[in-house]
């Protein structure tokens, strides 16, 4: 049964920020709210938390999962970015937007894709999430939680506790938060390629 923390959406309360994060150096999955939906999370190492993603949303291993990173310096420490591309992505930022990158050496093998050494990463702008990225101290291997069948991400921290209360360890409930997930986009070939159209405006890519 998992762990339900009732967090404050503005003004993260430090002592649930702390459990959520000692749980997850303890080798949890976690459910949280993001400004785009609902994402499954762990700690970057946690292989089993990573085969339980992908049995949790029905995923292959062509999936690109997404490092959730706190700042714009700690994203560029696992991709890599030309000065043309970081601008368009610091113009994004934070914001509902993923990015795909060619990964640095930082990223473990196994996170990237198989063939296109790329991984996602995106900085998200919900204060629950960036709290717990600095009680972290280093990016969360994320991917939305959108389940099979479904078009849009889980928005609310009740349902994702009855939906999933035996597949994750911890839920984070903030009140609802965004039903749309992600705009993603694709810049590994240092173009910019839309593959999701989501939240975030695409126009400006």
């Amino acid at each position: 049964m998992a762990t339900y923390l009732d967090v404050h959406p503005v003004d993260p309360q430090p002592r649930a920020i702390r459990t959520a994060v000692d749980r997850l150096r303890e080798g949890a999955l976690i459910a949280y709210p993001t400004d785009s939906g609902y994402a499954l999370g762990a700690m970057l190492g946690n292989q089993a938390a990573k085969d339980r993603i992908m049995t949790i949303r029905h995923l292959d291993d062509k999936h690109h999962f997404t490092l959730i990173c706190r700042d714009f310096a700690q994203l560029g420490q696992f991709v890599i970015i030309d000065n043309a591309v970081f601008r368009a992505i610091k113009a994004a930022t934070p914001g509902p937007y993923t990015f795909i990158l060619p990964a640095t050496k930082e990223v473990p093998r196994r996170l990237m894709h198989p063939k296109k050494k790329t991984v996602g990463v995106r900085i998200p702008e919900h204060p629950v999430v960036r709290e717990l990225l600095a009680e972290l101290g280093e990016p969360l291997l994320s991917s939305t939680l959108i389940l099979p069948g479904e078009s849009e991400p889980m928005s609310e921290g009740w349902l994702v506790k009855d939906e999933l209360d035996h597949q994750v360890d911890l839920v984070i409930d903030s009140g609802e938060c965004g039903t749309e997930p992600t705009t993603v986009v694709d810049f590994s070939d240092g173009q910019a390629e839309v593959v999701r159209i989501g939240a975030g405006d695409a126009g400006r890519f």
